[in-house]
């Protein structure tokens, strides 16, 4: 049965009048409220270990979306196994200013110091993409925050580190991530400002990453404060992730995947060359180092890394270049890049196969992030946010989304044979539902012709031109 905690409060500066706030161990409180007024609110999860009587280390996630519970609920597990509390703000969001997120995260902390006792010293700040920014930005706003765990983004400007705000900075990203080569590119700055700092590496794309490499992040923070003194030293402790960590390193041999499992030896000499004996770890990293199939993938990886900064650039240039002209028919020049991508994604070398993965990754966000630039300019300019759509029909052919807004835009200003072509790829890749087909706005006129009709009985078997209705 859980346990649950009351807490009764009477600082008039908190909450003007007594209040009550019963809050739960072992389970998620979606709502708990910022301060007097209560227009904010955070999610909390206490573990079931939790007690009044002392401090505990802290957590806070940050999620852009403003679910801060789906946030914890993800990793509950992580609490319950490190001992540490997760909050996460309902309030943020990725359409606020960074003063603005950052306002609400320190409205947050103030509430949360004052109901729990928390570590001091073991503050930490974690957050995917542009939750991950934030984070990585608050120790210089924040001092209280005094670890960073960053997923999938590289830390935002370099300009604002200061050395007489430490922090430790831990990075996890995914090798078809496109922040990949950014988040490697990172790690050497972090060295030569003398920050303390870690990379960690899984297979896989731009996600949130799981409960074991967040376990990881929080291991590597809490060996660190042991090593500054900080955390009382425990040698199992020491011991016991030291080999659970050699253990996920001949996981990646065994499976052959050695540019990873170089990295995460390397990590390791740092981690704990000051807390226990890791000379057999420093030969086998030299061993690994020397050998000729470890060579052969890190020159493959380091030249993937330099063929996709050229690629890169070029999807800047013609993209620019494309939306300023309106260059509708570059449209064909993008689907040869697509299946230049394909021959990548099919490579025999690993390293390009995730190089493809990760260009893909990039194009696609990288024209989303100009469709969102176009969308909130004043006035909209329709022709270059059609070009947009249409790239994303190339780049994005299962997201149904797009063709439907071509459909409707290009219906608007009665260009039937542009929509009717959309209509038709959109019903190619598998779309079914005629009711919103008949119901998509701007397609009045469109709906009543029979070749409109025609493309939706062949693909859907029956048409709807009787049973319209305006």
């Amino acid at each position: 049965m859980k346990k649950i905690l009351i807490f009764l409060f009477l600082s008039a500066a908190f909450v003007g009048v007594a209040q009550e706030l019963t809050l739960k161990k072992g389970g998620v409180v979606n709502t708990v409220p910022v301060g007097a007024t209560g227009s904010e609110s955070f999610s909390l999860y206490l573990p079931t270990s939790f007690e009044g009587s002392k401090t505990w280390p802290i957590v806070y996630i940050f999620d852009l979306n403003g679910k801060g519970g789906r946030a914890i609920h993800k990793y509950r597990e992580v609490a319950e196994k490190q001992g540490v509390i997760l909050a996460a703000s309902n309030n943020l969001s990725d359409s606020l200013s960074t003063s603005e997120n950052i306002a609400i995260t320190g409205r947050m902390l103030n509430t949360v110091i004052k109901i729990l006792p928390i570590q001091k010293y073991r503050t930490y700040a974690f957050g995917f993409d542009n939750g991950a920014r934030l984070a990585s930005v608050l120790p210089i706003f924040i001092q209280e925050i005094k670890g960073v765990i960053s997923a999938g983004a590289a830390y935002p400007n370099l300009e604002l580190l200061d050395s007489r705000i430490p922090f430790h900075f831990i990075g996890i990203v995914g090798t078809e991530d496109y922040s990949y080569s950014e988040m490697k590119a990172g790690v050497k700055m972090f060295d030569k400002y003398k920050y303390s700092n870690n990379l960690l590496v899984f297979n896989g794309g731009h996600q949130w990453p799981s409960v074991d490499y967040l376990n990881t992040s929080l291991d590597i923070l809490t060996l660190s404060g042991m090593e500054k003194g900080a955390i009382e030293k425990s040698t199992t402790f020491i011991n016991d992730s030291y080999d659970r960590n050699i253990q996920e390193v001949q996981a990646l041999i065994a499976s052959n995947k050695l540019t990873q499992a170089e990295n995460l030896m390397g990590e390791l000499i740092d981690v704990y060359r000051n807390l226990r004996e890791v000379d057999q770890l420093k030969d086998q990293h030299r061993s690994l180092r020397k050998d000729k199939q470890f060579k052969a993938m890190k020159r493959n990886e380091k030249n993937a890394f330099l063929k996709e900064s050229f690629i890169k650039e070029d999807y800047v240039y013609y993209l620019e270049e494309d939306i300023v002209t309106y260059n509708y028919n570059n449209l064909g020049w993008w689907n040869y890049q697509m299946g230049e991508l394909g021959k990548y994604q099919k490579s025999r070398i690993r390293a390009e196969q995730e190089m493809g993965k990760r260009l893909l990754n990039y194009l696609n966000l990288l024209i989303e992030v100009n469709i969102q630039t176009q969308q909130e300019a004043k006035p909209i300019d329709q022709d270059a946010l059609s070009l947009l759509w249409m790239l994303k029909t190339i780049t994005d052919p299962e997201n149904y989304e797009y063709y439907l807004r071509i459909i409707s835009s290009s219906a608007k200003i009665e260009d039937y044979g542009t929509s009717l072509f959309y209509l038709e790829e959109l019903l190619k890749k598998g779309y079914t539902d005629k009711e919103a087909l008949y119901a998509l706005e701007n397609t009045a006129l469109l709906r009543i012709t029979p070749e409109f009709n025609e493309i939706v009985a062949k693909y859907l078997k029956d048409a709807r031109y009787d049973n319209i209705q305006e």
